[in-house]
């Protein structure tokens, strides 16, 4: 099949290098004429594993190229992909479907011959709807079939996610479209991956309803554990005794600082504005915005207080500026908020990140950059594990402290045992876990 991929960004680009990968032949426009220029030659404007090798392997294989010219990639196209980004509008908090609407009166002036017009972007209930009209208007004479294929990657794992996912769901209103999807994703076939059929508008609710989810759970357990440091319980053996039950299981029950990144945070707001707007309000989803919000500034406070309620002055180390691991997005991650907290209470703030330096350092102003965990904890007064790192998880400990002017650990990963840390010298805060402000557990 010939695809065309209009928007070479996180979904874009995995998107169009796995397709690449089951044989197809893709062209991924972008009107970023700089960007276009980097990945022909090798350049990755993101950091995804395994993800520079797929692109530089099938474009030398001829079957991945980038283009400025939307035109011609969508003229000779099979299948149309929309892959641009819909981020949160300022003001209200809806979706921003600009970019989409934007790519389908571009499309609709070059179409050819019958092509299914696939929505992979994340987008409310209805845009298909729009994007049909918004052809329809544009170019009375196109034929196409609009269809809706929600992405549904995790960033650091978008490529097994791609080729090994738990389902792929297509939604579309014109029959036609049907073969076309199909032969597509044909190549899963092998990997037994259900293909659901839907109705469009169906289709673009369950990529909302399974982010708001999945934020949901995320929240449940945050909350959790908070119960479970007053009562003295211990968060990590209550999800697990949660998770052993199979109609809950165990993913998404890890307590930390809040979920972030380029999906939640927008999904749940733009889930909340759409369910007002149709006067069906998702109270469950408002709390759960509501309460992860809060839970991202209460990490400041909970910093400040394993300093001694006062940080003026003292060197804090962040370990982990990324929203997860194994990525260098930063979008809503919970070390922005974490940073501009302590900041804000007069903390000198030392940072260290694989991966999200660069993007961290337009973002986070009053924050100097370390070469590596080590560098980070020389003379700090509290070192905080943000982002679960495999590179965090076996740390020195007696080296570390041997650096730090005062030996304290806030662990918001729940990555180290206590005994262990505190074996070394150091005062230990974790997440979940009956502590009281020596670091000793309750009960």
């Amino acid at each position: 099949m010939r695809i065309a991929m209009i928007g070479s960004g996180y979904v874009g680009l995995v998107s169009g290098a796995c397709f690449s990968d089951f044989g197809h032949t893709v062209i991924c426009v972008d009107n970023d004429q700089r960007k276009i220029e980097a990945l022909n030659e090798g350049l990755m404007p993101i950091f995804e594993p395994g993800l520079k090798e797929l692109i530089v392997q099938n474009a030398a294989d001829g079957r991945l190229s980038f283009t400025t010219d939307l035109d011609s990639a969508v003229a000779q196209a099979d299948a149309v992909f929309i892959a641009v980004g819909t981020p949160s509008r300022r003001g209200d908090g809806f979706a921003d479907l600009a970019y989409v609407y934007s790519a389908a009166a571009e499309i609709a002036r070059s179409i050819r011959q019958f092509t299914v017009i696939v929505t992979k972007s994340t987008v409310p209930v209805g845009t298909g709807d729009e994007i049909e009209r918004i052809i329809r208007e544009t170019n009375p004479d196109a034929d196409v079939a609009v269809v809706s294929n929600p992405e549904f990657l995790r960033e650091g794992a978008a490529i097994k996610d791609f080729k090994h996912p738990d389902r792929i769901v297509v939604g579309l209103e014109d029959e036609r479209a049907r073969p076309v999807m199909t032969e597509i994703y044909r190549p899963l076939y092998l990997n037994q991956a259900p293909m659901m059929f839907t109705s469009r508008r169906t289709s673009e609710l369950i990529k909302y309803a399974s982010n708001s989810f999945l934020a949901l759970k995320i929240t449940f357990i945050n909350e959790m554990s908070d119960l479970c440091e007053r009562v003295g319980a211990n968060v990590q053996e209550v999800a697990r005794g949660m998770g052993l039950d199979n109609r809950i299981g165990a993913k998404f029950l890890n307590a930390g600082p809040g979920y972030g990144g380029s999906c939640f945070p927008k999904d749940t707001l733009a889930l909340v504005k759409t369910a007002q707007d149709f006067d069906s309000p998702m109270r469950l989803v408002e709390a759960t915005v509501d309460i992860n919000e809060k839970r991202k500034r209460a990490m400041g406070r909970r910093v400040i207080a394993a300093c001694g309620g006062d940080v003026r002055g003292k060197r804090i180390a962040l370990l982990g500026l990324a929203f997860k691991p194994d990525t260098d997005d930063i979008r809503d991650s919970p070390a922005i908020t974490i940073s501009l907290s302590l900041r804000d209470a007069g903390a000198k703030l030392v940072g260290y990140d694989p991966e999200a330096m660069d993007n961290a350092r337009s973002v986070i102003e009053g924050m100097t950059f370390a070469e590596g965990p080590y560098d980070a904890a020389i003379d700090a007064d509290c070192i905080v594990v943000v982002t679960e790192w495999s590179r965090f998880r076996a740390l020195d400990l007696g080296r570390l402290k041997s650096v730090m002017r005062t030996p304290v650990m806030v662990d918001l990963r729940n990555v180290y045992r206590r005994d262990e840390v505190t074996r070394h010298g150091f005062s230990y805060f974790s997440i979940g876990h009956g502590q009281q402000s020596d670091g000793t557990i309750k009960g």
